[in-house]
Parts: structure tokens; sequence; C-alpha cells
């Protein structure tokens, strides 16, 4: 069966078209071509064309122009456009003309890396051009260091080797930076938040040693749709940008489905699992043989999506995978050249496949609820329909509040515009952080600024001075700590190190890793930890050496952990008044410790027992808005006592729909609820960033509390359940009828500011 037979199987297929709550089809759209320029050199247009592309689309030939005249672009069109030419066709030219020109190229993962790697290599070895081309990377082995350092052309790396492996070893990069040309970066879409207010500074410190060295290179970006894409490039680079975002390729017809699972309890309001919902859909096209992606929310999520397909796909479980962070390298590389390949058939993957790997040729993408942003949506639909023929895209709604308002608003969903891309580089912690380390690199004159706009630069390195990490010699500051500066900052999380899983029978096979904050939830004692389908059982987590020691089983069940937050507000920035109680906004600190796992059974998720968890508790500091309630003024409004049940629900129903409001993905904000806070000593609801330090997601809910605060009044006004269900205010015990008004109530008085 091909797509467009399943397409029409699917529309008059009863049992699945009764779930469909809106499916929108998109016409197909031409291709616009350009002829390739007159100036690329032969062998560059031989080998592309001997490939079968005799033309350019419009957006690469208006890249290749705008990159010869010496401008700095990004291009912005949809996935599977060919934006990888856009920098390739430049940076190839040009080292064709001069052999002792030098590109870097970062990527945001080293899958990413690999795959750049791959195809380059290919189109230089048939151009017969020397043009030495490496990744440098956590997994280069140090006998290639040198000889990369010394010969390559084009190195592609990612930005934590950038960080600590390149320009603070600057001295013996000289080939590199003396002769800097081109400075890729690709999806620039994924540097928001924490990690691209740290990436800016990154390139402020790379812009620094290249004028060190007397090199000016040109930047080529490239990033999926975002709202504002040269005002992001600008944010990040600190120059002037081309947008080059009228996209020239050809697009197949595209189907999306939007797919609410059946209620399986009406009175509770509960639907049936998602998870297994789309474990049936993705067998469904799997055993007709259409070639599918599946994207799950979490990592647990994947392996038992994976798991069930194994199991409904018995005759090609060897062709399904799994994919997500904590595999080894060489088990993701050899899954990716199983896509392209064609020896794998289904995957299923959290979002570590959501960017532009090149994953071969896929007919069907599912998503199983809402990824956390429009980006994120479009990016995971977008890879299905590779070929310019039809595609299918299906969105599998899970039970809670965001997923069912998205179920019941398509066009949100499909219709709205991206979100926008924002970053804080001067957030003066990770200004500070990276100061220190461009400090390291090339001592600061006085007088000289970070960034043209950071007039502060000079008292920064005073204040560096005192505290005896710098010294100041004639008119320059010198580095003086004994510390390596790039090896306390991490530019994506918090995270200290991460745990490895080590098999108990042969101590030397590593399983694979695990984050510092995930491991005590996913690895503890006791745990079952899922890798490609197969269980393990942790016999032991060594937590002082970072290691857990596991053995193969064959379980029934799966393992769930609980934790308990604890929260002691620090510093009280803002506050103001409303009608229920008061909102303010803040520093916290932030103490979490897994307490428990419940032990759930495969296919029926029964819960079969529980075990106690024994580990140390993890401390954080971050950014907060929280509500006080006015007990007395709830009580009388909600006409019951504010109990912890309807603490809960608020806590539960702002978690699912603050999102919406900040821009940001379900995971990036918490919201846990205190009866009696130990601030204020009042029933108490926090919402806080889960990264540490902030990325100003909290101080954006403390600015628009009231918009969802209304939202979550009509999400509960339209749910059809009678006592509150997941759909809205979470699951509550049968026959409480008044939690649900009295939870409405309870938020209606955050509409109100007096």
């Amino acid at each position: 069966m091909n797509i467009e037979q399943l397409i029409d199987y699917l529309k008059s297929h009863e049992d699945f078209t009764n779930r469909v709550c809106s499916w929108i089809r998109q016409d197909p759209v031409p291709a616009s071509y350009s002829p390739f320029p007159d100036h690329l050199d032969g062998r560059i247009v031989g080998v592309y064309r001997a490939r079968g592309i005799e033309r350019l689309y419009s957006h690469q030939r208006e890249a290749c122009d705008a990159v010869r005249r010496g401008e700095d672009i990004v291009v912005v069109t949809p996935t599977s456009s060919g934006k990888t030419l856009c920098y390739n066709l430049p940076v190839l030219d040009s080292m064709a003309r001069n052999p002792d020109e030098r590109a870097l190229y970062v990527f945001p993962t080293k899958a990413l890396s690999q795959d750049q790697l791959s195809e380059l290599h290919e189109v230089i070895a048939e151009t017969g051009l020397e043009i030495k081309t490496y990744t440098f990377d956590g997994d280069t082995p140090n006998s290639a260091r040198k000889a990369i350092r010394a010969a390559g052309n084009i190195v592609i790396t990612n930005p934590d080797m950038l960080h600590s492996g390149i320009l603070p070893h600057h001295a013996i990069w000289v080939k590199l930076f003396e002769n800097l040309r081109y400075v890729v970066i690709d999806e620039i879409h994924s540097y928001r938040g924490v990690f691209g207010s740290h990436l800016a500074n990154l390139l402020r410190r790379l812009q620094r040693i290249c004028r060190f060295y007397g090199s000016n290179p040109r930047f080529i970006c490239c990033s999926a749709t975002i709202a504002n894409p040269r005002e992001h490039a600008e944010a990040l680079i600190e120059r002037r940008f081309r947008l080059i975002d009228k996209s020239g390729a050809p697009r197949g017809e595209r189907h999306y489905i939007l797919y609410n699972p059946p209620v399986v309890n009406e009175q509770l309001g509960i639907r049936a699992s998602a998870v297994k919902e789309a474990a049936r859909v993705g067998a469904l096209f799997l055993g007709n043989k259409i070639p599918t992606i599946i994207f799950a929310r979490s990592r647990l999520r994947t392996e038992i999506i994976s798991t069930y397909l194994r199991e409904q796909c018995a005759p090609i479980r060897d062709r399904i995978a799994a994919y997500r962070g904590g595999y080894l390298p060489n088990e993701r590389r050899a899954i990716e050249r199983g896509l392209r390949e064609g020896s794998l058939m289904g995957v299923v993957s959290t979002n570590a496949l959501e960017l532009g790997i090149d994953i071969g040729m896929l007919d069907a993408a599912i998503t199983v609820g809402y990824p956390g942003s429009i980006s994120s949506l479009h990016q995971q639909l977008g890879r299905a329909g590779r070929r310019g023929r039809a595609s299918l895209a299906v969105i599998i709604a899970t039970s809670s509040p965001l997923d069912q308002y998205m179920a019941n608003n398509a066009g949100f969903l499909l219709g709205s515009n991206p979100e926008a891309a924002t970053i804080n580089p001067d957030n003066l912690l990770i200004l500070m952080d990276h100061i220190k380390c461009a400090a390291f690199e090339i001592p600061f004159e006085a007088g000289e600024r970070f960034a043209r706009h950071l007039a502060t630069t000079t008292e920064m390195l005073e204040y560096l001075e005192e505290r005896g990490i710098l010294k100041r010699s004639g008119p320059r500051f010198h580095w003086m700590s004994d510390i390596y500066p790039a090896n306390e900052i991490s530019l994506r999380t918090a995270a200290r190190e991460n745990f490895v899983i080590v098999d108990n029978a042969d101590r030397s096979r590593v399983i694979g890793e695990i984050d510092y904050y995930s491991a005590p939830t996913l690895i503890h004692d006791d745990a079952i930890y899922l890798h490609q389908g197969r269980q393990y059982y942790i016999d032991r987590l060594d937590w002082e050496s970072r290691m857990a020691f596991c053995h193969e089983v064959d379980s029934d069940y799966y393992t769930d952990a609980e934790s308990k937050t604890d929260i002691h507000v620090l510093e009280r920035d803002e506050s103001r008044p409303l009608s229920g109680g008061t909102l303010s906004r803040g520093e916290i600190n932030v103490r979490n410790m897994a307490v428990m796992f419940k032990k759930i059974k495969f296919n029926t998720h029964e819960n079969l027992g529980w075990g106690k968890i024994h580990l140390p508790e993890q401390e954080m500091h971050t950014s907060s808005a929280w509500i006080d309630f006015d007990e007395e003024r709830l009580d009388s409004v909600a006409g019951r006592p504010l109990s912890a049940r309807i603490l809960y629900s608020i806590a539960y129903i702002l978690r699912n729909i603050v999102p919406l409001f900040t821009l940001s993905d379900y995971g990036d904000i918490h919201v846990v609820h205190q009866t009696r806070s130990n601030y204020s000593a009042k029933p108490s609801v926090f919402l806080y960033d889960s990264v540490p330090g902030g990325v100003g997601i909290a101080e954006r809910a403390f600015a628009v509390i009231g918009l969802v605060a209304s939202e979550c009044v009509g999400v509960i006004e339209r749910c059809p359940c009678s006592s509150g269900c997941p759909g809205c205010v979470g699951p509550i015990p049968s026959g409480d009828d008044d939690i649900k008004g009295a939870v409405k109530k309870a938020l209606g008085e955050l509409l109100h500011e007096p």
C-alpha cells in the first residue's frame, strides 16, 4: 500500500474517522528554479548535476549571490527545502579558489555534525578537490585532533566543543582563526532561552578572537520557520543580516489530522491512553509498509511506544527502533544510517530527530501530544513528505487540558504564526561567566567592551579583579585564577555530569547515559530502565561515582518515579494585589527529592505496587512567579474551605495552559502548590522556570496571569465532564462535584486586579 492508498483507506475507516477532530488538506506547491551562478567552480557544479540537480531552487541561488557580495545571511525555509546547499555551495566554491581558507560549521547536536560530514565527504571526493573536512567534538579521538587543527579546511563542531575545546585553546588553532572566512550556524531557532543566551556570548568570544588574528568571517545562518528570524540572527551575532525567506522548493500534497482518543470513562472524562493509541495508529501505518516516524515527549514514552510497536508488528520488529538522548554515539549513528538506507521502516523518537538530520524518505509523521511550541510542531510534522509526494501527519492528543485545547482549536495549531525566538545575552550571570572565559582566552584592554553596547564591561572586570580572578597590569586585565573557566559553565543545563549505565555482567559494556537531574527518577535502585525495547533492572545506583549497574530482564512492567518538591523564597522583586490574593515574582530555591516509584504493567497500565527511593536531595536556584491566596475570601467565593485538592487542581490547569502564553515548552516551567507557603504562611501556587537561573518564563507568567486565568476558566467551562477530569482540573475522586466549580471560582479571582 502506498501513502495515497492509505489516506483513502483511512477516510473510509470508521473506527479511525470517529476519533478525528479535524482533517486539513494542503495543496501541492510547485518549485521555483534558478540556474547555477556562472562564477561557481565547474567541478562542483558537475558533481551536483551528476546527482540530478540541474538547477537550483530560487532561494539557494539568492543565498549564493548574497554570500558572494559579502553579506551575512539568514535562510528561513521549510523542512527539506535544501538549505544545506545555501552554505555548502559558496563555501566549497571559495575554497576551490583559495585552498588556505577555513570555515567553521556549528550545529546544535553531534548527530547533525555527523550528518553534514558524510554529505560533504561524498561531494568533495567526487570533485577531486583537496578540501579537508573533519568533525571536532567529544567523540573525536585525541590522535586525530592535531591533524584537524593543522589541516582542516572545514571544521564541523557544536557549541559545547567550541566553548570548551576550541576558543580557550585558540593558540593551537592559529591556522583556523587567521584564515577563517565563513562561520555557518544551522538550526538557529533551537538557540533560545538559556542555550541561545549562552551562544550569543560564545559568538562574542569567537569574534573577539577573530579580531585578534586579523580575520572577519561572514556568517551564514539557517533556521526553521520562526516569527523573527532576522532579529534573532542579529541578536545572536550582533551584525546586520539579509533575510532569505521565500522558498523555491516544491511541496507535495499534505494531510494534517487532529486525532483525539476516545473517552473511556465518561463520568471522570478520562480518555484512552495517547501512548497506546499512537502505537495502534503507528502499527497500522507500518503494517502497510508506510515509513513512519513517531515523536513522543519523554524518554519513557519513547521506549514504551517502541515496545508496543514491536509487539504489534512482529514480522518487522527488527526494522523498528527507538531514538533518544542517552544512547551511545555509535548506536545513534546506526539508527540514522538505517533510516537513510531504508533498512529501518519506523522510528520512535524524542525531539532529538526534530532537527534537520537526513533520515531518508518518510511518508508519515505522528506526534504524541503538543510538543510545546508551534515551531517544534511544524518541524516534527515536516519530517514526512520528503519526495514531493503526498504525506500524512497525525497529532494525537493526550488527556491534558493543553492537548484538549489544541484538539478543539485546529486553527491555533496549523494556522498560527510561529513563535518568536527570544534570548537575553546580557543576563548578568551568563554574561559574567563568558567575560571570565574571554579574559582567560585573551587579556582585556582597559576600556575594551565585550559587546559594543556593554558599557559595564570595565565595571565587571574591576569586580573580578577585586575577587582575585583577574589582575590589572598596565592597560590590561589578565587571568589569574587557577581554575579553567569553560569547564565551570554548562551551555545547556546546570547538570554537573552524566550518569553512566553499566552492564553488571560485563563492566566494560556501557548501556547508555542519563543527565544529572533525570537520574533520580529513571535509574534509582530497583528501577526498570528501558533501552531499545529491552528492560534492564537497576541493581545499584552509585551516586558518588555517577554509575548505575544493571542486568537485562524480561519484565512485564516498567517503573515511574514520583518526587517531592520544597520551595523557599529567597527574594521578592515585585508584587501586586489580586482580588483573591497577591501575585509576586522573585528568586526561589527549589529542593527536589525522588521519594517513591510505581510499577506500571505494560498494556493495561495498572499499578502493580510501589517502592521507596533513597537518594540525595537536589537543589536549584531559579526565577518564579507565585500567588498567595487570601484564604478567607476564597473560602467564601468557592463556598467551601480551600483544600489541598483545590490547590492541586489550580496548579494542574495552570501548568497546562501557561505554555500557551509564555511561548515555552511544557517542560520549561513547573507549577507546585503549597497548602502553607514557607514564605507567607498562606495557601500558594508557585510557577517557576525549570532551568537554573531562569530564562524569563516566570516573569512573562507574572505579566499575563490574568490572560492565563481567563483561558483556564474557559477550558473548565467547555469541558463536558461533571466533576473534573484530566482534560480540565485533573483526575477527581468520583462524586466530588464541588471541586470543578470551586476551582473555576478561585481562578476567576485572578482575573481582576483592584
